[in-house]
């Protein structure tokens, strides 16, 4: 039999915190982390996410020792049929109560049909596209991070607020990018800017960026909005720079960057670029507590948004849990949901956040400069704030998503 080496990490993953035996157990609560463990967003989301949902599991248990709670990781390798394959496998077979995580919006809207069916719980904290509490909202899905809307509306706002009206984009050939420009576009035409001219390009699979940004200047363009994530983000970053954008008074504008792309890129690198993460390890008291649990586990990859929404989503299940029951919680997966969702959202990465009937979770958009290296005070300290949007004024309105829970 030819084992592939990202199912031999995605077992690996799965072992530390579940033992066979217990399977059969049927009052355990068993949560599933469905990542990529070994792909370009390995960094992103991967490990530390699992770490990150771990940590959860083991605060709750001051709050309610006698639940038992077990964790699994799989690599979802960036398929949505090994996505589905694995979410069936672990509902049908180990008895996975919530699903965390899954890192790729495609796969998150086919776990979205398979939960539903098997009424189960999708708890996403990885994906970005607003369609998960809009036209593809599900009654057991919750959208625990932020998304395409909220990013694309407030580094847009702090741009043109500013005076930086002129845009141009690189977009990832693909809906992700596709929906992230015409969002981005939306606001930036509503608030008297102009889009100057953009380009598209096949991803995976393209590393040279530098034709667009000639381009770009070419066209007299004050801001770059990218349209991608991962590898392709990093690489139009160091290749402006290389170009000497910054120089030339050209911002680039990354909605979707998280952390820990600026760390892979340096601050050399990434200096001034523009970026929404509504969590940043160094914002509160309460953020830097909740780093400091988990920079032991995870010393060379601190927490981004994307890890510390998968804590906040498994502590907050976890609540649910402890009150209407195990028995319940496992029962229904709707019925688990509609209890988070009346119950306020405390914890060290939002503080209070909120839950509406369309599955979106409420929190302040955070917009974000990178740091000079002059700036930067010691490892992993990159941003420093723009602009903070409000909660109520943070996402989509809920009349706006066309969401089947709450059309009419």
């Amino acid at each position: 039999m030819n084992v592939t080496r990202r199912a031999m990490l995605a077992s690996a993953a799965a072992l530390p915190f579940l033992s066979r035996p217990a399977w059969s157990q049927q009052q355990v609560v068993r949560l599933g982390v469905l990542t990529d463990m070994a792909g370009m967003y390995k960094d992103t989301s991967g490990q530390t996410t699992v770490v990150c949902v771990q940590q959860a599991v083991e605060d709750f248990r001051a709050i309610a020792p006698d639940i038992r709670v077990e964790v699994l990781a799989a690599d979802h390798q960036n398929r949505a049929d090994v996505g589905v394959t694995t979410a069936r496998r672990w509902f049908d077979q180990q008895g996975v109560d919530v699903i965390l995580d899954v890192n790729n919006s495609a796969i998150a809207f086919a776990i979205n049909d398979v939960v539903r069916e098997k009424d189960k719980i999708q708890l996403n904290s990885g994906a970005v596209s607003s369609d998960l509490t809009g036209a593809r909202c599900s009654p057991n899905t919750l959208h625990w991070t932020t998304d395409t809307w909220a990013n694309a509306r407030a580094t847009a706002r702090a741009m043109l607020d500013q005076g930086n009206k002129d845009w141009f984009f690189i977009t990832a050939d693909y809906s992700f990018g596709h929906l992230l420009q015409a969002e981005i576009s939306r606001v930036v035409e509503a608030g008297g800017g102009r889009i100057v001219g953009g380009a598209r390009y096949p991803s995976p699979g393209t590393t040279d960026f530098s034709s667009f940004l000639v381009e770009a200047r070419a066209r007299g363009a004050k801001v770059i909005g990218l349209c991608n994530a991962g590898a392709d983000l990093n690489n139009c970053v160091q290749q402006a720079r290389e170009f000497g954008l910054n120089r030339q008074g050209v911002k680039l504008v990354a909605p979707i960057a998280l952390l820990t792309n600026v760390h892979g890129l340096g601050l050399e690198a990434a200096e001034g670029l523009v970026l929404s993460e509504p969590f940043y390890w160094d914002m509160s008291e309460r953020s830097r507590a909740f780093t400091a649990r988990i920079r032991p586990k995870a010393p060379t990859n601190w927490p981004s948004s994307i890890h510390a929404g998968a804590y906040s989503a498994a502590l907050h299940y976890l609540k649910a849990v402890a009150r209407i029951g195990v028995p319940a919680s496992k029962a229904s997966g709707r019925t688990a949901i509609e209890t988070m969702r009346a119950m306020t959202v405390e914890d060290d990465v939002y503080e209070r956040a909120t839950i509406r009937a369309d599955g979106r979770v409420l929190f302040p958009a955070r917009v974000w400069d990178v740091k000079a290296a002059s700036e930067s005070k010691g490892p992993w300290d990159y941003l420093k704030p723009r602009a903070t949007i409000p909660a109520a004024e943070a996402f989509r309105p809920i009349g706006e998503g066309n969401c089947a829970l709450v059309r009419g």
